[in-house]
């Protein structure tokens, strides 16, 4: 039993691994889609400026607004998966956590059980 709870804590330290690289994997895509977000804010800020040049490249700005409000929604849409993921890591994570529990009970109640045989064969032991 001490090789099954040797194992689970293994693999446990593995899910743990895997749910903290989703969870940076999903900050690293909140926050571009937050830069992408300012981006587009500030480039609607400076075409609406007094000496913009807007006016000279409308297009430019616009295909830029653009690029950028997209960087965002596809940023967004990737961070919902990775949060799906992390979700699922951490339900794992969870069932390996108390996978790891039930096989240390185990094995302290095989401890208790070979202290208690002994003690009895100890008893009863012909002297």
């Amino acid at each position: 039993m001490r090789n099954r709870r040797k194992r689970l804590e293994g693999l446990l330290k593995l899910q743990n691994r895997i749910k903290a690289l989703h969870e940076m994997r999903h900050a690293g895509y909140v926050a571009e889609a937050a830069a992408a977000e300012h981006e587009a804010s500030a480039l609607i800020e400076a075409a609406q400026a007094d000496e913009s040049l807007h006016d000279l490249f409308p297009e430019i700005y616009q295909r830029r607004i653009a690029a950028a409000y997209e960087r965002r929604t596809m940023n967004r849409t990737k961070a919902e998966a990775e949060a799906v993921r992390v979700s699922t890591e951490t339900a794992r994570a969870n069932i390996v956590e108390r996978s790891v529990g039930e096989a240390q009970r185990d094995d302290e109640r095989r401890r208790l059980e070979r202290e208690v045989l002994d003690a009895v064969e100890q008893l009863v032991k012909p002297t």
